[in-house]
């Protein structure tokens, strides 16, 4: 039997067993490793996504890891029994922004796994073969569930070209963040700054790779300075925020997922200072394989980003704790 969280509606969610799903042609049955609860997963379980982009019910999951079970119908056998994780939008690839390489922004309609198609708080997740990243066969499948959030960064990090002797601030401390410092640190910045109001998440920055650790206020007497600013909260203010961190002329990606009613961006301060700004949301293939990469060659590690792990039976425990604002709340897992 296979088992799986379903939400069937907001604030509610029940555990089903049912036989595990077959993959059809062109996909795979992959069964779970670990799976990242992240806040979109927590918005989804409040009934705070917007409707757009969540179908009820739904098993959420996507961020996470796991060894090919089976294939479908055709599909190439050597596969099973390799250790992998997988893209999440459902993009077309063949609308003319995927032609361009621009999976993220496919024209098709908006489809993901854990959104509107069955995730990996389960047991057991079925996806298409073309969006595996295959990992190395010691690859450790607890730190690997943190390769989505890793992929985000990774397109952010793509956006922002950071250049070898450049100053860097990173906007946040969370996972994101730090996942952004470790990649980062290995782009040889003169300096590379996390400005967050926690001082505990501040220290961890410095032991994945920051030179420095400031809180919001500290930081701004630094306005100005930075050729590249990496926002990662999604806090109301931290859009406008990096922004004037950045110099004039500099660059600014914003990573981080916003509400309605977040302070914007001054259109006076932007056209006289020149900034580039860019937003990602999700991760092209591109920055997916540069994630997996950056992964097997010990780049990037998120294990020590983990600080909780549950069984789905206590999927109920494990979500509270997203969002829960406790500053010794990590990256929370489910184990299957």
């Amino acid at each position: 039997m296979s088992r799986a969280i379903v939400v069937d509606a907001p604030g509610g969610h029940r555990l089903v067993r049912r036989e595990p799903p077959e993959p059809g042609p062109g996909e795979v049955r992959v069964r779970v490793a670990a799976a990242g609860i992240c806040m979109s997963d927590r918005e989804i379980y409040d009934g705070h996504r917007d409707p757009g982009y969540v179908r009820y019910p739904v098993t959420p999951g996507h961020e996470w890891s796991g060894t090919v079970e089976a294939v479908g119908p055709g599909g190439d056998p050597a596969l099973v029994g390799r250790r992998c994780v997988a893209e999440g939008f459902r993009s077309c690839g063949m609308c003319e922004r995927c032609r361009c390489g621009e999976t993220s922004l496919c024209t098709a309609g908006y489809a993901e796994t854990g959104f509107t198609e069955p995730g990996a708080f389960a047991d057991h997740v079925v996806v298409p073969v073309r969006l595996l990243h295959l990992l190395d066969d010691e690859a450790d499948l607890r730190a690997a569930s943190l390769l989505e959030p890793a992929a985000v960064i990774a397109a952010a990090v793509r956006a922002g070209r950071p250049r070898p002797g450049e100053r860097i601030a990173v906007v946040g401390a969370g996972t994101l963040g730090l996942l952004a410092v470790q990649l980062l640190a290995a782009s040889s910045p003169a300096e590379l700054v996390v400005v967050d109001p926690r001082a505990a998440r501040g220290k961890q920055a410095l032991a994945h790779g920051a030179d420095e650790a400031l809180t919001p206020d500290e930081a701004a007497s630094g306005t100005g300075r930075f050729d590249l600013v990496v926002e990662t909260a999604g806090a109301p203010s931290t859009a406008a925020a990096s922004c004037l961190l950045a110099r004039r002329g500099g660059r600014v990606v914003l990573t981080g997922m916003f509400t309605p009613g977040a302070t914007g961006i001054d259109p006076v301060h932007l056209s006289l200072s020149q900034l580039e700004v860019r937003s990602v949301f999700g991760a092209s293939s591109a920055a997916w394989a540069e994630a997996v990469r950056a992964f097997g060659l010990g780049l990037l590690d998120p294990a020590p980003l983990i600080t909780h792990e549950f069984p789905l039976e206590r999927f109920a425990e494990a979500v509270a704790l997203v969002g829960g604002g406790d500053p010794g709340t990590g990256k929370v897992l489910l184990r299957p």
